[in-house]
């Protein structure tokens, strides 16, 4: 037997729908379109690249499990892009992407540290290698406190 795209999409849509904030279901996964579907590969099409990153990034491990309820254990999602032409914008091209093997949210970042050190604190504004560059202040030296006028129009400056 089988399966149309359209109604593995809309299994999954059906179960996604139960594990989602109403809001979400509407804005993430109302606008995708079910493109075709080869042996174990489920294609959908979305608006842009960033609404792909999104879905890669937040809802990537029910997507996945979703489509391997429906396909199977050999189930995947492959992702088409709609993108802009910058040249014609009346045809916009589509891009085919495959789903990541691994999620990328939250990867830990190795960075030496030395915490052993007690020194004073550095301050973490001076890049090391740079010279400091003298920049003049382009105001003229004769206006100082020392020789500033009172009136009427500048009594609040001279009191501060």
């Amino acid at each position: 037997m089988k399966k149309d795209c359209k109604v593995v999409w809309d299994n999954c849509l059906e179960v996604i729908k139960d594990n989602v904030p109403y809001q979400s279901f509407r804005t993430w996964f109302e606008p995708i379109v079910p493109v075709k579907l080869d042996v174990k590969v489920l294609t959908i099409q979305v608006p842009s690249q960033f609404f792909y990153e999104w879905l890669e990034e937040h809802y990537i491990s029910l997507l996945k499990k979703t489509v391997k309820k429906e396909l199977g254990t050999e189930g995947r999602l492959e992702y088409q892009i709609i993108m802009e032409n910058g040249y014609n914008s009346s045809k916009p091209y589509s891009v085919r992407v495959p789903t990541n093997s691994a999620t990328t949210k939250n990867q830990p970042v190795t960075a030496p540290m030395d915490l052993g050190r007690t020194d004073a604190i550095r301050n973490p504004f001076i890049i090391p290698g740079l010279k400091k560059v003298k920049v003049e202040s382009q105001l003229n030296a004769n206006y100082n406190f020392d020789n500033f006028i009172e009136g009427d129009c500048n009594r609040l400056a001279r009191s501060a």
